[in-house]
């Protein structure tokens, strides 16, 4: 029989203060018995990373690498627009501050297909709502390279951002849910860069397939990328649904049923509604920190360094190449340091090496510069995937991470215009030209937000090993009485809903 657990815990800001994000803490929590015991955190050792990527079998590399791929040409097909301002601003014969008009909407209207395609994966199953999302984006793709005015591009991309906006969540609830918790850090790094390796192919093409087009060639980044899309989701329809879901749903005890699944989301909502302005401010700080370092970046070569769109498109390839190795590894790093502890180094890091990223002149100077400082960003960003399914409510994996992370887009959605906008209004001298002041601008924005991330991420909740694998929507698994196995904790309560028993406890210093 169990002890009568200790006093409710104090908020969400209180708590995370009390757990001394860089010391060792004693909790107080309840084990797979139900007892309550004391038990020191202490940092996992790192476990060599071919060890862990053995760790999976056939199947879960066969979900994992799609939902990659899916993710990968998410972010090609939305890079494609940022690295063709110039062209596509010529082409229209608008300024680029207007082009980058897209980006803000294609951001904004992300969170709208997050919502609708998140909550369609987690009612419906992973399979369906991502084939259906691929086709869209490939289709909308089409319709960027042919759309005949500026108006006409607008509208497409706001359309094409619904679209978009459905493809993160669903792609890392079934690329990840299938990962034992101990490759979790090494697979969500590896994960994330997809949208990494979205842009460095969408730069590559540029460099190499582009020029051959004349003064269309830039249409051709998008007839790659609806092929690309095309084929995504015909290859998702040739694997069944994810096992975790079929299991889930054959264990719910109330069926798949439209008001069930309504009723849990209210719960989730009315109990978990800090946890989700937390983690939606969370992803607007993160989304500001990737679009103010990244969008306006070939921009800045061209119109503050004066490169050329060769020179420039090698930049993005080397910064690229960085924010994927350190998306990769700060992920690996995070399963033995802990997710915020990785997120806050990466960021101060990142806003100490700002001046190398911006100031130099030559383009090995910057070509480095810009390596490091992707390193850093899209490495905080390579712990975002698990760290954001770990907070989650288990059975809403697919729409509480997707839903979080495209409002956090759209809040950050004017990022690229108002760098821009900032930029081509405002003037330094470099090598005795007048030139937009791109550096300056990107380099100050990007020093707030990296400070601002690392503090809100210091003061947030950190769920790492937590077990969401085990629960689907729609099948009982907030509202039920019944007690039973507590998928956050690997622990026994009555309910997910009790927040009276919010693991851990009691915490005290080592």
């Amino acid at each position: 029989m169990s002890q009568a657990p200790p006093k409710e815990q104090p908020g969400m800001f209180r708590q995370a203060a009390e757990a001394d994000l860089f010391r060792h803490e004693r909790v107080t929590i309840l084990d797979e018995h139900g007892n309550y015991v004391e038990k020191v955190i202490k940092p996992e050792p790192l476990i060599n990373p071919i060890t862990l990527v053995r760790m999976l079998t056939w199947k879960n590399w066969l979900f994992f690498l799609v939902g990659l791929a899916a993710w990968t040409v998410d972010g090609y097909d939305f890079h494609s627009v940022s690295l063709s301002i110039t062209n596509l601003s010529k082409y229209y014969g608008v300024s680029k501050t207007d082009i980058s008009t897209s980006i803000t909407l294609t951001l904004l209207f992300r969170s709208l297909g997050a919502a609708i395609f998140g909550v369609a994966g987690d009612y419906y199953g992973r399979k369906w709502p991502m084939v259906i999302n691929m086709f869209i984006i490939g289709a909308l793709q089409l319709g960027t390279a042919y759309a005949p005015t500026y108006h006409a591009f607008l509208g497409v991309r706001s359309l094409f951002g619904i679209g978009m906006g459905g493809v993160w969540g669903c792609a890392i609830a079934m690329a990840l849910e299938s990962v034992p918790i101990e490759a979790r850090g090494l697979m969500s790094g590896i994960l994330q860069q997809g949208y990494s390796l979205g842009y460095l192919l969408a730069a590559v093409f540029n460099l190499s397939i582009a020029p051959r087009g004349g003064a269309d060639g830039f249409k051709d980044l998008f007839y790659i990328g609806a092929g690309a899309s095309f084929f995504v989701g015909i290859v998702r329809m040739l694997f069944p649904e994810s096992e975790q879901f079929r299991r889930a749903k054959e264990e719910g005890q109330t069926g798949g049923h439209t008001k069930q699944f309504m009723k849990e989301a209210g719960v989730v909502v009315r109990t978990q509604w800090r946890r989700i302005i937390y983690a939606c401010i969370l992803m607007a700080l993160f989304n500001f920190f990737s679009h103010t370092t990244q969008d306006s970046y070939p921009t800045f070569l061209q119109a503050g360094k004066g490169f050329s769109q060769q020179d420039a498109s090698r930049g993005t390839i080397i910064a690229k190449t960085g924010a994927t190795v350190g998306g990769a590894v700060v992920g690996y790093v995070s399963q033995s340091f802990g997710r915020r502890r990785s997120i806050v180094l990466a960021c101060v890091l990142a806003a100490c090496i700002i001046p190398a990223w911006v100031l130099p002149n030559s383009q090995a100077g910057l070509a480095a510069g810009s390596f490091f400082l992707q390193f850093m960003v899209q490495g905080a960003w390579g712990v975002v995937p698990v760290h954001l399914n770990e907070l989650s409510p288990p059975a809403f994996r697919a729409s509480f991470p997707g839903i979080a992370y495209q409002i956090g887009n759209a809040i950050s959605s004017p990022a690229a215009e108002m760098v821009t906008g900032i930029s081509e209004h405002t003037f330094i001298n470099h090598k005795g030209k007048r030139v937009e002041a791109f550096g300056p601008v990107m380099g100050i924005a990007t020093a707030i937000i990296a400070i601002l991330l690392a503090i809100w991420t210091a003061v947030g909740k950190e769920a790492k090993g937590s077990h969401f694998e085990n629960a689907v929507a729609g099948h009982g698994n907030i509202d039920t009485k019944a007690p039973r196995p507590d998928i956050e904790t690997a622990s026994s309560r009555a309910s997910v809903n009790d927040e009276k028993v919010e693991q851990p406890v009691h915490q005290e210093r080592a």
